[in-house]
């Protein structure tokens, strides 16, 4: 799943199979594919907060996980 923007609707956490209400998100970039400042995200119960993290750390992917209550999009520009 691929969220440029938190919905207004009730997100959900992006494990596969998972219905949860996310809690976390997860902000990444490929640096490959995407611009330094651009930034990817996913959403995260608590449960699978960890496990999201995992596999976008192994690929260098992740850049910051905070609590979707304090989550602003970064301005783009």
């Amino acid at each position: 799943m691929d969220n440029d923007q938190v919905s207004e609707e009730k997100p959900i956490c992006s494990a596969k199979g998972c219905r949860v209400d996310a809690v976390w998100v997860l902000a990444w970039n490929n640096p490959k594919l995407h611009t330094p400042e651009r930034r990817k995200t996913w959403l995260a119960c608590d449960e699978h907060r960890e496990h999201l993290s995992q596999f976008l750390g192994v690929r260098g992917f992740l850049k910051d996980v905070v609590p979707l209550s304090e989550w602003e999009q970064p301005a783009e520009g």
